[in-house]
């Protein structure tokens, strides 16, 4: 039977339920209503500018995304939660570094996120269920046409900052987030004003491909992470050299931002890396074949990309590496691969890797010449 809802029994629910949200492991769960209005403007001129590329989805439900009751009529507050997922000791900066190992964002390198957030959060409305009686709500973790980043800066977990991602004092931009849209009329939380990003555009700078193309602005056609696994065709070749050894997505902003200093390494065993995918020789994974990358991307964020762009996205990331006669043998292994689109990209990095090592042949005769003749 369902509690009589009066004020003081809402106050008491939402001071219980934000206690259990991190009891349950989330850093923070805050209130908000459902006026998207401030935020449409900005995410029209996005689309306007086709800066969405090939992800017709964001275009099609554009108006579910804009306004949450046009999703779901009922709703009238969303709990809004924020679930740190940094793993442990995975020194993203040194596999960077080192390009002969595949780099992959470190949010995928553990278990897939999105039926975890969901079961907390249907946990969460067990416990409210357990306080009131039944009540209408669904839960969602980047799940459904909802614009998740304004409503978290809304309902007060951070400010979307000039990477375009939700930044926290506490937290940086390594994190999660969760709504629960509810029936109930719950006590709004209130706005926080936040010190931002102020004049800092490391972001900006340090963008391999220069996809932010203006604070709070992303060109996701240039993005890597959009190239590596949204896009599933032939990645723009004078984008390839940028890619680096980013096999599954990329972290450059983040990993320069100065608020994720203060972040913390996740908890939650769930987003441990997972066969040693931290620093895996691109070698080893273009080895794979598609039953082995089925295994060791079963429970993953990963596998949605499939196999071919796997070795689409590693074929690139070989041919950026330094030269080696064993990445060419492992390039020359796929040369005749029945995918056309992976038969591409090892062309390309074939001909890069000899490019490569004929221009280092010839630096080398070079000086070996000068050595033998100073006159040269």
């Amino acid at each position: 039977m369902k509690t009589t809802l009066t004020s003081d029994t809402l106050n008491t629910l939402t001071a219980a339920l934000k206690t259990e949200a991190k009891r349950l492991g989330f850093s923070d769960a805050r209130i908000t209503d459902t006026d998207l209005s401030r935020y449409t403007p900005d995410f029209e001129a996005w689309l306007a500018k086709a800066y969405h590329g090939e992800m017709h989805y964001m275009e099609k439900n554009k108006a579910l995304r804009s306004n949450p009751r046009a999703l779901l009529p009922e709703v009238l507050r969303i709990i809004v939660v924020r679930l740190p997922y940094l793993p442990k000791d995975t020194q993203p900066v040194k596999t960077l570094k080192q390009n002969h190992l595949g780099y992959i964002s470190r949010y995928a390198l553990g278990g897939d996120y999105h039926r975890f957030i969901r079961k907390k959060l249907e946990k969460l409305a067990a416990f409210m269920q357990a306080q009131i009686g039944p009540f209408g709500y669904r839960a969602f973790t980047d799940s459904a046409p909802i614009l998740e980043k304004p409503l978290g800066e809304k309902a007060g977990l951070g400010w979307i900052g000039k990477n375009t991602l939700l930044l926290h004092p506490d937290d940086g931009s390594w994190f999660f987030l969760g709504e629960l849209f509810t029936d109930l009329p719950l006590p709004l939380d209130p706005a926080v004003n936040y010190v931002g990003c102020q004049n800092c555009v490391a972001c900006i700078n340090i963008c391999p491909t220069q996809a932010i193309v203006a604070p709070n602005q992303l060109d996701a056609r240039r993005c890597i992470s959009y190239l590596t696994i949204e896009l599933r065709g032939s990645i723009p070749e004078d984008l390839r050299p940028l890619i680096g050894n980013r096999i599954y997505g990329c972290d450059d902003c983040q990993l320069i931002c100065p608020w994720n200093r203060y972040a913390k390494a996740s908890t939650e065993q769930q987003f441990a890396a997972r066969h040693a995918l931290a620093n895996q020789p691109l070698t080893e994974l273009f080895a794979w074949d598609e039953a082995t990358f089925l295994a060791k991307t079963e429970g993953s964020a990963i596998r949605r990309i499939g196999y071919e762009c796997w070795l689409r996205n590693i074929a690139v990331a070989l041919g950026n590496a330094s030269p080696s006669e064993t990445i060419v043998a492992a390039l020359k292994a796929r040369e005749h691969d029945p995918s056309p689109l992976v038969q591409e990209h090892v062309a390309w990095a074939l001909a890069k890797q000899r490019a490569i090592m004929s221009m280092s042949s010839h630096a080398s005769l070079q000086k070996l010449t000068q050595k033998l003749n100073p006159n040269y």
